[in-house]
């Protein structure tokens, strides 16, 4: 379903993903006329499969400083943008701030969680471990048998499926031009920049800066010259969503392994994520996938085998070669990249929509909230 485009716009954003989504809001609440392409409908890509957590210390691995300081600051972010996004929307997105408990199973879980949490304390992070017992005072439903786990607090989770809905109605509010279910037939390039796009039923979309937020698909995209496609690769990612019978979901925050995370939302469900595998664009849903999926989650919180399953789902993750997600200028004037984002999109979205909009913003001589009806376009963008 696709509107007649105007004579031109501010920012085409292709892809319709969360960070995609949050983009094109995030520009269009400062003035700038905005135009977003999806091949499907939202939720898109892996946003529709994604546990939402929300969990930059629970999630911390060794060697990966940078990614530390984005994930930190986008949680940072989170409550308010998801209050003025629920504000602009009238629509909920499932946030809470409700922890997390990260559980090691056995000895050798224990020492791998002990070096985290030493991690952790050194950065100074808000995380405490806690014996057997009182991972039990948290969480009653816990296994009878495991070797303590780290508290986090602080961390949260929001529902991706309402995320992407209440986006999607705050673009709409904000005047952004949706193309749904619709393809990218080619680039519009005007000597060495890019200048927008045609789809594939006919618009031509021009654009002072174009935005490639296609996710796991973004470094295989045909339309951007090859020289546009950013590293980007897909990493297949199996998730399944219980429910229980009774309306209260087992676990009150976050609970993870080392293997697996179960993420509970206020209706009663339970999202249990996620495998991770080189599998190329294979979304198929396997056996094997469900069957790991379950028997770490029975290990973790034996409830679960009394839930009912409602869906499993597979997804691709957009991931690069050192994990960071690549956002900014691409080396094609005009071309922007918002996209890599890999296990953190949800989290991420926030701050790429920022800096995706501070980039815009930066590159004009007045306000950005003055930046209506094609200026952006005037000026370009790097």
């Amino acid at each position: 379903m696709s509107k007649s485009p105007g004579s031109g716009f501010d920012a085409v954003i292709v892809g319709g993903g969360v960070v995609g989504l949050a983009c094109a809001w995030r520009l269009a609440g400062r003035g700038a006329r905005v135009a977003l392409v999806e091949r499907s409908s939202p939720p898109a890509g892996a946003t529709r499969v994604a546990a939402g957590m929300l969990a930059p210390v629970g999630e911390l691995s060794f060697g990966e400083p940078e990614l530390l300081k984005l994930t930190l600051e986008a949680a940072e972010l989170y409550p308010a943008f998801v209050a003025d996004l629920e504000t602009a929307s009238g629509r909920e997105t499932g946030y809470r701030r409700l922890g997390a408990l990260h559980v090691a199973l056995d000895r050798d879980e224990a020492a791998q969680l002990r070096r985290v949490h030493e991690l952790q304390r050194s950065l100074e992070l808000e995380a405490e471990w806690l014996p057997p017992r009182r991972c039990r005072e948290l969480e009653p439903g816990l296994t009878p048998s495991f070797n303590g786990g780290v508290n986090a607090p602080g961390e949260a989770a929001v529902d991706p499926r309402a995320l992407s809905e209440a986006l999607l109605v705050a673009c709409e509010a904000a005047g952004v031009e949706l193309h749904l279910e619709v393809e990218i037939e080619r680039a519009l390039i005007e000597g060495e920049r890019i200048a927008g796009v045609r789809t594939a039923d006919g618009a031509e979309l021009r654009a002072g800066a174009t935005v490639l937020a296609t996710g796991a698909w973004s470094g295989r995209a045909e339309w951007p010259p090859e020289a546009a496609r950013p590293p980007v690769r897909p990493v297949k990612g199996e998730a399944l969503e219980l429910r229980a019978r009774d309306g209260a979901a087992p676990c009150a925050r976050i609970v993870a392994s080392e293997r697996v995370y179960l993420v509970p939302r206020p209706d009663g469900r339970l999202i249990v994520g996620a495998t991770v595998e080189e599998a190329g664009f294979d979304t198929a849903v396997t056996a094997g996938g469900v069957h790991e999926l379950l028997r770490e989650a029975y290990r973790l919180l034996p409830d679960v085998a009394e839930m009912e399953l409602v869906e499993a789902a597979a997804g691709l993750r957009p991931g690069t070669p050192d994990n960071l997600p690549r956002v900014g200028p691409s080396p094609v004037e005009g071309l922007l990249w918002a996209t890599g984002h890999f296990r953190n999109g949800i989290l991420l979205a926030p701050l790429a929509a920022d800096q995706i909009a501070d980039r815009l913003a930066a590159s004009l001589p007045y306000p950005a909230h003055t930046a209506g009806n094609g200026k952006f376009a005037e000026e370009g963008v790097r």
